[in-house]
């Protein structure tokens, strides 16, 4: 079924309540997938309240790192691909009567994921399963018939009007090169912010694209004059639960406050006392380059659908206010729906959950929009770098080892191959460290790409002004927790323990992307090029610039060269000595253009990329005529020494092919232009044994 009701409906936190007194749901029980992390805590949370219960009783949630279930739980609230690891082990869902796909208009790729899977283990070995997908702003019918013409409810909720104020006079601003006295995305919120707080009575809820911007407004409204009482609280992943809970919580009995939110704020969260939206149009989003198997963060502006859904945070109480900073002109600009996540993400760790599944073949499972082509086919092609699909495509071994940790394959295969090397707390310590925001980000320092700074404020050597705690927090609990997962003889050692293995870093990160190992290029101050033959750069001055191998573990493709902004140094000895298998050498002759020679030399690649080269001792002639002759084809005929007595030659011998008659010049050759420069190889390679270089061309006799 779907169901399609407007914000504050009671879709999330009535309608599993509801539903779980149905008699053909025969005791059992409930799986509800979430988005968000937050809204899953605060979906079962205000469900557990409901029924004066504590979360973990007959309602509780199942996240990373964060599990509050128990024998007697009925409805689990789940995220984060959990429903996916639920399915893998056991594709029957035994024991579960129904599940919900909540929030789906988001389409991100888990939702995306979990609904072809279930489908699918409902069409072939559940068939009294039932699947609920629920949302606000949806193309109900569109899913309605992927579902097999699945029937539609529509509910109108009780949600109270908002009126709405277009305070911009363009679209939603973009952020751009600083133009002096231009106004920014930041000034322009800040100022609709306090026009609002002047104009309207209630809490005010803020939607901007990222934590850095949510920061910057934060500042500029504490830094001017607010009405008294008035509190300003952010609010977006990252957070600590905590301070999550301080932004969600009533304002205090005569106090105001303004909470600064991502979209993590757009569905599925009544914010007690929210009666007025500004909403900025913005939001940031993860793009995917197949091609280069590199990714980018985009800050781009939003779809009427998502400003349909932020309008409704301001009316599920009361009748609310919402302003937006653009005009009423450019509303009719933007896109109707958001593009799913599915469409623009990297697909490795989806290509591996679906070999797992046993689905070689994506068409045969349904989807709303099937993954693309071009980019199962990148991920599928590092899934097999990574030694998790066999050569016909099926899940290896390995990748099922892979596929039980909740980790991108990446750094799944980097915990699993540190095993043998003996360092799996520094695999732990770096896939935490990469699964979680950046901690200098937020410190002002994430000029430092350096990897192994991350470390030092992880294991507590250092700690610049302004870590994010929270992440911090995370990270050291997501190691431990993927120590305790790991073998024996990791387990046995302390996180702290990554800290001794100075020097493999970079090993590990080479393990987890072979693609982005990379070598200075030659005269190049600060430029690498990449094993999967793309450049790079450093965004800014580094001492890994020094280095003649790295590890570029994250890079910006925006710009011609990707810019790199995370990176660990690599020496070559451990590329020789760990990538072994990898290595394919090679001899080769080739016409060197900017020198005018032909260049002989023994070749060592490592994929795409060239880790060492030796000139030949000895020239294979034949090879050495063959680049000759392609040098001589680019330069064209003009570089032979021609004279005035093989001129000549070749008019009389044209003229005598031309005149004379046919049974004399049968077995003639044509040596005019046209045919000389046509095919010079039937003519010329004979006569350049032992020529390489231009200037040898000067002792043909032509």
């Amino acid at each position: 079924m779907v169901l399609q009701a407007p914000p504050g409906a009671g879709k999330s936190t009535v309608v599993p309540l509801v539903l779980l007194e149905c008699g053909w749901l025969h005791d059992r029980r409930i799986i509800m997938l979430e988005p968000r992390r937050l809204a899953a805590r605060a979906v079962a949370a205000r469900m557990a309240r409901t029924l004066g219960e504590e979360v973990g009783r007959t309602v509780g949630h199942r996240m990373r790192m964060d599990t509050r279930v128990s024998r007697d739980t009925r409805i689990e609230v789940v995220t984060e691909g959990v429903l996916t690891r639920m399915l893998q082990q056991d594709a029957a869902l035994e024991g579960v009567g129904l599940v919900i796909f909540d929030e789906f208009h988001e389409r991100s790729l888990q939702a995306d994921l979990g609904l072809a899977l279930t489908l699918d283990a409902q069409a072939n070995l559940a068939p009294e399963l039932k699947v609920l997908v629920m949302s606000a702003t949806l193309d109900i019918e569109a899913i309605a018939t992927k579902l097999g013409h699945a029937p539609v409810v529509q509910s109108l909720g009780r949600s109270f009007p908002v009126a709405t104020r277009y305070a911009g006079s363009a679209a939603p601003l973009l952020p751009g090169p600083f133009v002096p006295n231009s106004e920014t995305l930041e000034s322009l919120t800040t100022r609709i912010v306090r026009r609002a707080l002047s104009e309207e009575a209630g809490d005010v809820l803020v939607f901007l694209p990222g934590m850095r911007e949510i920061r910057r407004v934060q500042a500029q409204l504490q830094n001017g004059a607010l009405p008294a009482g008035t509190q300003v609280l952010p609010l977006y992943g990252e957070l600590r639960p905590e301070e999550q809970d301080a932004a969600l919580a009533p304002a205090a009995q005569g106090a105001r406050k303004v909470v600064l939110a991502t979209n993590i704020a757009e569905t599925s969260l009544t914010i007690e006392g929210i009666r007025i939206v500004v909403d900025s149009g913005l939001e940031r989003r993860a793009l995917f380059d197949p091609v280069t198997g590199m990714g980018r963060l985009e800050t781009a502006r939003i779809s009427r659908a998502s400003a349909d859904q932020r309008q409704g945070r301001a009316g599920r109480l009361e009748p609310g206010v919402c302003y937006r900073a653009w005009s009423e002109g450019a509303q009719r600009s933007l896109a109707a729906f958001s593009a799913p996540e599915i469409l623009q993400t990297d697909l490795a760790g989806l290509a591996l959950e679906l070999a797992a599944w046993g689905a070689i073949d994506a068409g045969t499972l349904t989807w709303l929009d099937p993954p693309p082509t071009a980019t199962l086919t990148s991920a599928r092609d590092l899934l097999g770098r990574l030694d998790a699909l066999d050569e016909k495509g099926r899940v290896s071994a390995h990748g099922r080892e892979m596929a039980r940790l909740p980790l991108h394959p990446r750094l799944a295969h980097m915990l699993l191959a540190a095993r043998p090397l003996g360092c799996v707390p520094l695999a732990a310590d770096l896939a935490a460290l990469l699964s979680e925001r950046d901690l200098l980000r937020a410190a002002g320092a994430a000029g430092d790409a350096d990897i192994r700074s991350r470390l030092s404020v992880l294991h507590g050597q250092s700690e610049p002004a302004g870590v994010e705690r929270g992440a911090l927090q995370r990270a050291r609990r997501l190691a431990r927790d993927l120590l305790r997962q790991s073998d024996s003889s990791g387990a046995a050692l302390p996180a702290s323990a990554g800290a001794a293995h100075s020097g493999l870093e970079g090993v590990l990160l080479a393990l987890a992307y072979p693609d982005r190992i990379a070598r200075k290029r030659p005269g190049g101050d600060n430029r690498f090029v990449l094993s999967n033959g793309r450049g790079a750069q450093f965004a800014q001055p580094q001492s890994l610039a020094l280095r003649e191998f790295i590890v570029a573990i994250d890079a910006d493709d925006r710009d011609r060269d990707a810019r790199i902004t995370l990176a660990a140094p690599l020496s070559r000895e451990d590329l020789e000595e760990h990538f072994s298998a990898h290595l394919r050498v090679t001899d080769e002759v080739h016409w060197d253009d900017r020198e005018q020679i032909v260049v002989a030399r023994r070749v060592t690649r490592l994929f795409e990329l060239e880790i060492a080269e030796r000139p030949l001792r000895e020239v294979p002639p034949e090879a050495a005529a063959v680049a000759m002759l392609e040098g001589i084809t680019k330069l064209g005929l003009g570089c032979l020494p021609w004279n005035e007595e093989s001129r000549d030659l070749q008019a009389r011998m044209e003229f005598v092919r031309a005149h004379a008659a046919a049974a004399v010049t049968a077995d003639w050759p044509a040596v005019d232009e046209g045919t000389l420069s046509a095919d010079p190889g039937s003519w010329l390679r004979p006569w350049l044994i032992g020529v390489t270089r231009l200037s040898h061309l000067a002792r043909l006799s032509m």
